[in-house]
């Protein structure tokens, strides 16, 4: 009888264990996404902000949390008001074109007489923008540049040149939108009397055809133009309008060939406009104060790099005395420095080991600016102000984990989204002088009791000494982990310039996927080699013109690291990673086929010659000039050395990295008789998702995890 006991114990135990395990069902149920206090936008007066709602927009009170009126109902896909909150603009029937891109219907709602309009007749345009007087609005209709009175409702063609495929004025095209990631190429000045914007030529860019299969008989091409690596751009020019006189004029860059304009914004002086003009190597920046009238450019300064500078990631905030903050690595961490109108150095206002990760704005009543940076550690983020002068730094938020404030107009609050490993997702409101919180807006209790009730394997923190440096990393294991038993390795990675996987953060749905594998019996590690962000240039930009090398080195020792220690069984180590990280998971099976079996690519770039310029060449500089940075880390010229399981998976109408990454990689496998796993998408973007797509790809790889590791 105690036998049957026992034996019934042992069978209720482990149907226990069962019910615990976390399935790719649960992984589909989302019980794990917290609720988020999301569309926040701040009123000028700073007390008040406004939400998007199923109503419409409603405002709220910053004190009290507490909705205080509807300022207009209806359905819209989203609004914004002008400078001075006169005008709300709404949109309706959004249709997206690339990734930041769209058009739409566009209404306008006087918030004064509550009155009603619509921009140029309902036609779907791109980047409606009030003029600083709210009497007019510029847009862009069919890749020209318009404006329309709002009283009169008379329109204004400025350019007439446009035309898909060769001239593009006042937005972006598709390689500016991607890589410095803007679309409204056009600003008002201060005055509301001069409109600057950018023209873009692209009659020569080569031009990138995409098969849409759809469902009809016969599939069609999505074209558009993409410059690859080494190939031409558009060329830029910067125009003037002035609306009095209704006369064009183009400011004069003649000193300057094959070259970027990665921002334009007017200062506040009202005949001033700012101008930066970047090599295309992106290690060399010009800004420039430029004339209204005259067209005159003033060289403020000049900012260099031995490798390069973001151009993708720029403050430059003026000041009501027409000084400036800018960003800069120059003293081998990004950090924020004050300029006088006329271009000199003040002071640099933030200083140390550490990076300034997001520039949030200057208060003038205070003279205080409020930042982000890595300052609790490169896998956290904290919350702070400081003087411009350098001086009376605050700490507003910096509880280990990551620290994301979005501040009223007045800088009197900040709305906190807080979350660190391990734990859900809590926003809270606080004070934006001293950081107290004042109330809690979303503590996301369900997930609370969701992480309670699953007890999910905890991230495990470290940092790993492999080739000369410290990397950071974390491992998952197993729940019921056994340190006496060997376990198959599963490593996801990501590795691209500035980025960072190992994060003191909840890990969203990666974090929740990992649980389905360790759940299975997999151990998970994530490690952040050199190149990655978090860590000062001379970490991250070791990399330069040698991309894929030193990344590469660092996840076979990482790898290898991990093989060594006694739970973890060498011969099954697996590889993972999307995009960038399919780039570097590729490698991973050639250059290190000796330490990996299995290998999973999805979306992976497979050689830089098929990337766009402005990425690419930020690193690479051209393969006309770099041919060896291109081909000696190139997946394609290794794929004689594959070895292991190997399954790459790409989406066919990929704008992004295209499918012929894929396609070419394959070839090289086939030519080299090489066995592995295909899987293309059809008609799906670099996201891969919609409808059940994502559920079946993550069923695709677990299962090819599950069966070969």
């Amino acid at each position: 009888m105690k036998n049957i006991f026992k034996l019934l114990f042992l069978f209720a135990s482990a149907q226990l264990i069962v019910a615990q395990q976390f399935t790719l069902n649960d992984l589909f149920r989302f019980e794990y996404f917290p609720q988020r206090v999301e569309g926040v936008v701040s009123m000028q007066d700073g007390e008040h902000y406004t939400l998007l709602t199923d109503s419409g927009i409603d405002k709220f009170s910053y004190k009290t949390f507490t909705k205080t009126s509807t300022i207009k109902t209806g359905e819209y896909s989203d609004y914004f008001f002008n400078s001075d909150e006169s005008w709300l603009v709404l949109e309706t029937e959004r249709e997206s074109i690339y990734r930041r891109s769209k058009l739409a219907v566009y209404h306008l709602y006087n918030m004064k007489t509550g009155s009603e309009s619509v921009i140029f007749e309902g036609k779907k345009i791109q980047e409606p923008t009030l003029s600083p007087d709210g009497k007019k609005v510029a847009f862009v209709f069919e890749n020209n540049l318009f404006v329309q009175e709002i009283s009169s409702g008379n329109v204004t063609q400025i350019t007439t040149d446009g035309m898909t495929g060769k001239i593009i004025n006042g937005v972006t095209d598709w390689v500016y939108e991607e890589e410095f990631g803007f679309v409204r190429a056009f600003d008002w000045s201060a005055d509301s009397k001069t409109i600057a914007f950018i023209r873009f030529d692209e009659s020569d860019v080569p031009k990138m055809a995409i098969d849409i299969y759809g469902k009809d008989l016969y599939p069609y091409e999505l074209e558009f133009k993409y410059p690859k690596a080494g190939e031409k751009n558009s060329l830029v020019e910067l125009k003037m309008y002035d609306l009095a006189s209704k006369t064009t004029q183009k400011v004069d860059l003649s000193e300057y060939s094959d070259f970027y304009i990665p921002k334009i914004t007017f200062t506040k002086k009202a005949d001033e406009l700012a101008l930066i003009v970047s090599n295309r190597h992106q290690n060399k920046l010009d800004i420039y104060s430029v004339n209204t009238q005259s067209l005159k450019k003033k060289k403020l300064f000049t900012e260099t790099d031995k490798a390069w500078i973001e151009t993708d990631n720029l403050t430059l905030d003026f000041l009501e005395d027409n000084s400036f903050l800018w960003s800069s690595e120059r003293d081998a961490f990004r950090h924020i420095y004050h300029y006088t109108a006329d271009g000199k150095l003040k002071n640099q206002v933030t200083k140390g080991n550490w990076e300034v990760t997001k520039f949030y704005g200057f208060n003038p009543k205070n003279n205080q600016i409020y930042y982000q940076s890595t300052e609790p550690g490169s896998m956290n983020r904290g919350v702070y102000s400081v003087h411009i002068n350098g001086k009376k730094k605050q700490d507003l938020a910096v509880k280990p984990g990551m620290n994301h404030a979005r501040f009223s107009d007045s800088f009197a609050y900040f709305i906190l989204d807080f979350e660190k490993a391990n734990s859900e997702i809590r926003t809270t409101l606080h004070d934006g002088k001293t950081g107290k919180q004042l109330s809690v807006l979303e503590d996301n209790a369900r997930v609370k009791a969701f992480f309670e009730s699953r007890k999910p394997s905890p991230k495990e923190f470290s940092e790993i000494a492999v080739n000369g440096v410290d990397l950071n990393s974390y491992m998952i294991k197993p729940k019921n982990f056994d340190p006496d038993k060997k376990y198959p390795l599963f490593m996801y990675l990501y590795g691209g310039p500035g980025s960072q996987e190992v994060l003191n953060n909840s890990g969203g749905f990666y974090y929740w996927w990992f649980q389905v594998l360790a759940d299975q019996g997999y151990v998970i590690a994530v490690v952040d080699n050199r190149g990655t962000g978090g860590k000062g240039t001379e970490f991250k930009k070791v990399t330069y013109k040698n991309l894929g090398h030193y990344e590469t080195l660092d996840q076979i020792a990482a790898a290898q690291y991990f093989g060594s220690l006694p739970y973890i069984d060498a011969s099954r180590i697996g590889i993972m990673g999307w995009s960038y990280g399919g780039y570097m998971s590729s490698l991973a099976l050639t250059k290190g086929a000796d330490t990996f079996k299995l290998g999973i690519a999805v979306a992976p770039v497979t050689n830089w010659r098929f990337y766009d310029t402005v990425y690419t060449e930020r690193f690479l500089q051209t393969p006309q000039e770099n041919p060896a940075g291109y081909d000696q880390n190139s997946p394609i010229n290794f794929a004689h050395l594959m070895k292991g399981k190997f399954l790459m998976i790409h989406g066919t109408a990929d704008d992004n990295v295209h499918v012929q990454n894929a396609m070419l990689f394959a070839e090289a496998l086939v030519q080299n008789n090489v066995d592995f796993e295909y899987m293309v998408y059809p008609d799906k973007n670099h996201g891969i998702f919609g409808g059940q797509t994502r559920r079946h790809l993550f069923t695709k790889m677990t299962n090819f995890i599950l069966e070969n590791l």
